[in-house]
């Protein structure tokens, strides 16, 4: 691995023209290409198997006037006023939105009575011709269009339904631009120059550029989820940086050590860019593994991002040798002071001092910061899950604020619709037994209301829709599906969005603990192949687990308990969103072991050199101390910077992402691996030999850690 990296680096650094204007070129055709037949993103929002699945496709089979999506144009009269008093505004807007491309009816809220008991609220139904998740965001801004006109005879109009809510774009707060004006100045002081500063920002900024083209691009192929560009972009963003901080970093340091140019680049390249190659793939096998899942939208998830992870490896193993061949010494150029100071050597920091007192204690100082980990993950013990709904979303959306207006008008529960879906073609219920169906569901505690049923032009399906008393992401709305089912018979199946989000809720429930072991196998072996070593990948899952947990525990205080709620701008507490702990897995885990590779390859490294795992430790830290912590406080920068944005799940994704980072840069690397390496000693190194002999070598020309006989540890020189 480090001689192929060293001999891109090396090519890329004697061409760096012709390397800058290959990625110029990417650029230029992906960007434009991705702008003109890049394909929109939706929500495959589907479970494989499940009932509400069946469903689904019997309708579009068979009954495909039935199976399209729907949304709701909400009307509402000022406070006191009957919405009858604004009559033809409101009918004129129907009209228009009968006009829609793909809108097959539209039916306003005087001709189909669907006004509220007061008279004040009333609503239009508006079918589509196609399915609600192939729905075109374009058809969403022209039934905007219809309905402003309305606003202007002094009607509250807003749009809302499963179209609308599963295809609204995500916002933005501009919060993102301060985040990286924020790293640039954490990455001037560390550096101690604007052009140090500005290449990570720039490669960062490059990569995610390709990788989002990209992903439009592959939008075009498979159904890609509306949140895959704005994670893909927070992952881009924290790993492009920090993949090039470290290889910047590792060339500073082997100039400062009196290699040339040339030398220390292609050193670094050796050193590093392996470490930033090994680093990349484990974070693009982790967020590939989402397809474990077998959900669409998670699978969507994971390949776009590994795909503008993949960009970030590729420009920093390519672009970035180039770019500092031709900047040369003037990409480190300081002050004549700074210049003026002795180098450290790994004795004299604080991080060399730390870690052998923690090695010195290491019991004491593992089972503290096993504590405070293991309180912070506590609350993640009570989690409550269940899919978003629209009454989650930001206030500012439109289908919030409808979805507000209806539950006021016609209850929570009129924003939980359920299908009934009978399939007459198969033993069960047959089409004289529906009104009694209807009976028995309309009896139940939980509906609140059925409507008439709807039998197809061939006599052989017939659909009925109902409305649960409760809200969609309300546990009794899940108990009263579950009851519902349990009461109609083998070839009656319930669907609607709700049903079908439940039903991902399960699906996502029982994949998790298969999908985290897929994760914890495929890492232990890659960590074993790299780096020798049977403990070292033991000891990182676990550590990883504990940090990881720590950020479950404070995302569930924050958004399901509330606590500290008013300093995120939240205004309730929310369930925490199903697919969020599995997405926190995969990203959080590929990002920890990035830390845990840099890391280990410095003390594999010193171990190499000097064969004491307490000093090897001590010096791998002395020497990328600094530079993680660096790297770690951009990334929680990049990552809070989204927790400004409207949206409560996207402010969930930003806290518990900065969360785990923050903590796995702090107790993780600076007390548990130091404390967990001392305990474990010459062992951290062990691997059979039967093994040995059996595993791939990738390690390049670096030579394998040899067992060196453990040496007495020198005394600490001072004290804390």
């Amino acid at each position: 691995m480090n001689q192929f990296t060293r001999r891109i680096g090396s090519a890329s650094a004697r061409r760096p023209w012709v390397t800058i204007a290959t990625w110029a070129v990417a650029l230029l055709l992906v960007l434009p290409l991705a702008a003109t037949a890049g394909g929109s993103f939706v929500d495959d929002l589907v479970a494989p198997g499940s009932q509400s699945e069946e469903a689904m496709e019997l309708l579009e089979e068979r009954f495909p006037e039935a199976s399209g999506g729907s949304a709701m144009a909400v009307f509402a009269a000022p406070e006191g006023e009957r919405l009858e008093r604004h009559r033809p505004a409101v009918d004129a807007a129907v009209a228009r939105i009968a006009d829609v491309e793909h809108v097959a009816s539209a039916a306003g809220p005087f001709t189909a009575g669907t006004l509220s008991p007061d008279g004040r609220i009333g609503f239009a139904r508006i079918t589509f011709d196609v399915p609600a998740m192939e729905v075109d965001p374009k058809e969403i801004e022209a039934l905007t269009d219809a309905i402003e006109p309305a606003r202007g005879d002094g009607v509250v109009v807003e749009l809302g339904g499963d179209a609308v809510f599963i295809n609204a774009e995500t916002e933005t707060s501009g919060a993102e631009a301060a985040g990286l004006l924020t790293g640039l100045v954490i990455l001037v002081v560390a550096f101690g120059t604007i052009l140090a500063a500005l290449v990570p920002i720039v490669l960062a900024l490059v990569a995610v550029a390709a990788g989002l083209g990209s992903v439009m691009l592959l939008a075009n192929a498979l159904h890609v989820s509306t949140g895959a560009p704005t994670i893909g972009a927070m992952i881009g963003l924290g790993v492009g940086i920090d993949y090039a901080l470290f290889i910047v970093a590792r060339h500073r340091e082997n100039r400062a050590a009196g290699q040339d140019n040339t030398a220390a680049l292609s050193n670094a390249m050796g050193s590093s860019g392996a470490a930033v190659l090994f680093a990349g793939g484990t974070v693009i096998v982790a967020m590939a593994a989402l397809g474990l899942t077998g959900l669409g939208f998670l699978t969507s998830i994971g390949l776009s991002t590994a795909l503008v992870v993949l960009f970030a490896v590729a420009t920093a193993l390519t672009l970035l040798p180039a770019l500092l061949s031709l900047l040369g010494d003037r990409v480190h150029k300081r002050s004549r002071r700074s210049r003026k100071r002795p180098v450290k050597k790994a004795e004299d920091t604080a991080w060399w001092r730390f870690a052998h007192r923690v090695s010195g204690r290491p019991w004491r100082y593992l089972l503290a910061a096993s504590a405070v980990l293991l309180a912070l993950a506590a609350p993640a013990l009570r989690m409550e899950t269940g899919f978003p709904d629209a009454g989650d979303d930001s206030t500012s959306t439109t289908h919030r604020r409808a979805y507000d207006l209806l539950a006021e008008g016609f209850g929570p529960g009129f924003n939980a619709p359920l299908l009934i879906v009978a399939d007459l073609t198969r033993p069960g219920a047959e089409a004289e037994d529906v009104p009694a169906l209807s009976r028995r569901i309309a009896a139940d505690p939980g509906i609140a209301a059925v409507g008439e049923p709807q039998t197809s032009a061939a006599g052989d399906t017939v659909v009925l829709s109902m409305f649960p008393t409760t809200a969609p992401a309300d546990a009794e709305t899940s108990l009263t599906l579950e009851r519902v089912r349990d009461l109609v018979p083998d070839n009656v199946a319930v669907s609607g969005l709700t049903a079908m989000t439940d039903d991902l809720t399960e699906q996502l429930t029982d994949t998790l603990p298969v999908f985290i072991a897929a994760i914890l196998a495929a890492s232990f072996l890659l960590l074993m192949v790299v780096f020798r070593s049977v403990a070292l990948p033991l000891k990182a899952a676990l550590v990883n687990l504990l940090s990881i947990g720590g950020a479950y525990g404070v995302v569930v205080a924050v958004f399901q308990w509330g606590w500290l709620g008013g300093l995120f701008n939240l205004q309730d507490t929310f369930l925490i969103a199903s697919p969020m702990p599995t997405i926190f897995f995969a990203v959080l885990f590929g990002l920890s072991m990035d830390y845990e590779v840099f890391l280990l390859s410095r003390v594999r490294e010193e171990y190499a050199a000097t064969g004491d795992t307490t000093e090897s430790v001590a010096r791998g830290m002395a020497a990328t101390g600094r530079v993680i912590t660096s790297a770690a406080l951009i990334m929680a920068v990049v990552f809070l910077s989204f927790v400004a944005n409207p949206s409560p799940l996207v402010k969930m994704m930003g806290l518990g992402l900065a969360t785990a980072i923050v903590l796995d840069a702090t107790i993780v690397r600076m007390v548990l691996v130091p404390a967990a390496m001392a305990l474990m000693g010459r062992a951290t190194w062990w691997l059979p030999r039967w093994l040995d002999r059996r595993l791939p070598r990738i390690g390049g020309e670096d030579a394998d850690p040899q067992p060196h006989p453990e040496p007495v540890p020198a005394p600490v020189p001072g004290t804390w």
